[in-house]
């Protein structure tokens, strides 16, 4: 069986796809870059608790901020996921325009009768956000960003998958997950669903290949295509 076939064989027992946010639709820090975020949160936080501010330090992913925020303090975490909301959608007025490829896969996705649920760690705000500044709203069913003040309820957690496929009233076994990040293959092994790994830098075909993930693919563009009728 070829690659595409894999692919296509995936997403025809897909009767809903969860779609990833950062990476398959957008690349959200592309203008206002993560590791200043993740500064600017960790000066917030070391202000309020330092030494989870000497922790934070440690990491330039502005959500592994939130997360050591929130194991710190449940209000400094609200404080630093308000900041962190506030950053996101400001990142994506200047993120640039969508993926490669991933217009096309929404497209394809409602063309085939297939709802898209965007299920993200980051914030539903931002999502929304960024879908209406590039006119994509009326591609997505439903979207499911990060649960405000409860983030190990986030991905690897599956909880967000959980959630998403009820929200569209589908057993998440009938859902596939397009995601860029390990977190989003563990997210799908412990949901049950099947995992579409969309490799956008070259080291991660082999972690995601490790991970066991269903399918690879390195480009959106495949996607939308395995979705077209021939």
């Amino acid at each position: 069986m070829t690659h595409d076939d894999q692919l296509s064989d995936i997403l025809a027992n897909a009767r809903v796809i969860l779609l990833d946010f950062d990476g398959p639709v957008c690349d959200v820090f592309a203008g206002s870059p993560a590791p200043e975020v993740a500064k600017q949160l960790t000066a917030l936080l070391s202000v309020q608790d330092a030494s989870a501010g000497t922790r934070a330090a440690a990491t330039d992913d502005p959500i592994e901020v939130l997360r050591i925020a929130h194991e710190a303090n449940a209000e400094v975490g609200q404080q630093v996921e308000e900041a962190l909301t506030a950053a996101e959608v400001e990142a994506v007025a200047v993120a640039g325009p969508p993926t490669r490829g991933s217009v096309e896969a929404l497209q394809a996705a409602r063309s085939s009768g297939r709802a898209v649920v965007v299920v993200s760690n980051n914030s539903a705000d931002c999502v929304e956000r960024f879908l209406e500044l590039h006119g994509l709203e009326e591609y997505v069913a439903k979207v499911v960003g990060r649960p405000s003040g409860q983030p190990h309820l986030m991905k690897p957690n599956p909880f967000p998958l959980i959630t998403a496929a009820e929200q569209v009233h589908m057993d998440v076994t009938n859902c596939t997950l397009i995601g860029d990040s390990l977190t989003d293959i563990e997210a799908a092994h412990a949901a049950g669903t099947t995992v579409i790994a969309y490799a956008n830098k070259p080291h991660k075909a082999d972690l995601f290949a490790d991970a066991h993930a269903d399918v690879i693919t390195e480009d959106m563009q495949a996607i939308a295509d395995a979705l077209t009728p021939a």
